[in-house]
């Protein structure tokens, strides 16, 4: 629906609210117009129908106060072709070439084709080179990295399918009398939020590593789907010397390459961060206050119980979830993450 036929309806809906009520008082009320605009909506509805309702108080665009055909042309190729360039920027480029625009003038130019913040113009370009297949430049491929980093510093993760980047994190549970310090090595997987948590008395890299090995790997292996990036903050328990780090030998062993939060950016993680308060919330506070606990594994079993209602039962609103569970979207969406993996293509025997 355009914005003239949103404009229109509203319209309409006055005049016939007031024919439902009988009474044209109540129905501006309601609508939230005055009774001279009612009388004048009806008196250009008697005359020209729904379309006369249409706004005709906005200003009409003058095609002859715009720029040349070929200078408009010039600024729109810019702006997929320098889409990091400025309104400012791209007018002085233009002038160099002959092309005379202000830099309001380059504004407008954008607002009409829809390409008037960097976002929209590195859209723009995504669109254009998938279609066309373009090689692209180094200046529009520093774009795409610089929007990219944007986006993760603003907790945006790019994920594909399943197993394409799985989310590390360590999770202070708190201090247990007779039990001590708790810690919580949580995973998931970014695209379909399935999540992973195991309890410790410390943390390290070994017990980074042992999440991996005894709960995350072994899932991935029986749907037939590699990991293939697990993004971590800087902790101790995730960085150092691959020779002398437990976790960071695992992960070259399983082949997994390893990606890590900017550094005082902690909510690049915030997939984690996420997870942690709503587990806080549904779990923790409840679970502490119904039971005492005495061993971890008297804990570790309560937690397994909650992860297989929030994996299996519990409805997600995530970004690629609509709703439906984490592990339902899992096993409908396993089938993207097969088509990318090479290992399991055949190549068909030669004639």
């Amino acid at each position: 629906m355009t914005t003239a036929e949103k404009i229109i309806k509203h319209k309409l809906g006055l005049l016939r609210l007031a024919e439902t009520l009988g009474s044209v008082s109540k129905a501006c009320h309601v609508m939230g117009y005055s009774r001279d605009s009612f009388y004048r909506f009806k008196d250009l509805y008697d005359k020209g129908g729904e379309r006369a309702l249409e706004e005709l108080t906005r200003s009409k665009p003058l095609p002859k106060n715009r720029v040349e055909e070929d200078i408009e042309q010039a600024v729109v190729a810019m702006a997929i072709d320098q889409p990091a360039y400025g309104q400012v920027r791209v007018s002085n480029e233009l002038k160099k070439s002959g092309k005379f625009i202000s830099p309001t003038g380059v504004r407008s130019v954008w607002m009409r084709h829809d390409l008037e913040n960097f976002k929209k113009r590195l859209k723009a370009l995504e669109a254009k080179s998938a279609l066309e297949g373009l090689v692209l430049t180094e200046a529009q491929v520093v774009a795409l990295e610089k929007a990219k980093l944007e986006k993760e510093a603003h907790g945006e993760i790019e994920t594909e399918h399943p197993g394409y980047l799985g989310a590390q994190d360590t999770y202070y549970v708190g201090n247990i009398k007779g039990v001590g310090r708790i810690y919580q090595q949580t995973f998931i997987d970014t695209y379909a939020k399935v999540a992973f948590a195991k309890l410790y008395d410390r943390k390290n890299a070994l017990v980074a590593a042992d999440t991996l090995n005894d709960k995350v790997v072994p899932f991935y292996d029986d749907h037939q789907v590699r990991l293939l990036h697990i993004l971590t903050d800087r902790g101790t328990e995730y960085c150092g010397n691959r020779e002398h780090h437990e976790y960071q030998l695992y992960l070259a062993i399983e082949d997994i390459d390893h990606t890590k939060t900017r550094a005082y950016s902690p909510q690049t993680n915030g997939i984690c961060e996420r997870f942690h308060r709503t587990l806080q919330d549904e779990f923790y506070a409840t679970a502490f206050r119904k039971k005492i606990y005495r061993t971890l594994s008297e804990l570790q079993h309560d937690l397994d119980q909650w992860l297989h209602q929030y994996n299996h039962e519990r409805p997600h609103s995530g970004k690629y979830c609509y709703g439906k569970t984490p592990y339902q979207t899992f096993l409908d969406t396993v089938k993207l993450a097969h088509e990318k993996q090479l290992d399991r293509l055949t190549l068909s025997p030669s004639v």
